[in-house]
């Protein structure tokens, strides 16, 4: 009986090992170059050309990259920057949302869950993430991983992070704005 529960458990531990999207490499760090790119983007469902240098005209980018809209903890994760996107634009701060996967749905996402208040920009095929170091790959293919950056207007990477867990997201890219902020009052 012993065994036989030895074997369910190795089988178990296999199965969610096979079904768990495997991490990608490190994200780029603090203090690098954040990689220029345009994409095709939505905001409030409105499609427009989205480029990385035109956003940072404007201050620093809370840029997040997150595996595919509609699924539970990118929902999660967009009501979440949504709810705090008065505050980082009272900073200066623009966000932007950039996924790999469920392209087709971008401009959707960007109305219902993003709450038309951030665009939201198609990666297809992780190219952008890719650059930024970012992927994972799931049962689908190349996805891109949950991973955020604050640029500051100079294109410097001031913060990345990586953590599967949509929670802490927001509070570490706040606090990296805010300290960018505190140095440029």
């Amino acid at each position: 009986m012993k065994f036989r529960n030895n074997i369910a458990i190795a089988l178990a531990v296999g199965f969610l090992a096979a079904a768990t999207p495997t991490m990608g490499s490190a994200a780029l760090p603090e203090g690098a170059r954040a990689p220029d790119f345009k994409l095709e983007a939505a905001l409030g469902g409105k499609p427009f050309s989205l480029s990385l240098q035109n956003a940072l005209k404007k201050g620093p980018v809370v840029l997040y990259f997150f595996p595919a809209a509609f699924t539970q903890g990118c929902t999660i994760e967009a009501h979440l920057f949504a709810e705090a996107s008065d505050q980082f634009h009272q900073l200066g701060a623009t966000i932007v949302g950039v996924t790999a996967g469920n392209v087709e749905r971008v401009a959707e996402f960007s109305s219902v869950e993003c709450r038309d208040k951030f665009a939201v920009a198609a990666d297809p095929g992780a190219k952008i993430a890719a650059e930024y170091k970012t992927t994972m790959q799931g049962p689908k293919g190349t996805l891109s991983e949950r991973t955020s950056f604050v640029i500051a207007p100079d294109g410097k990477i001031l913060l990345s992070y990586t953590d599967r867990n949509p929670q802490a997201h927001i509070e570490k890219t706040m606090a990296a704005v805010r300290a960018w902020k505190a140095g440029h009052a």
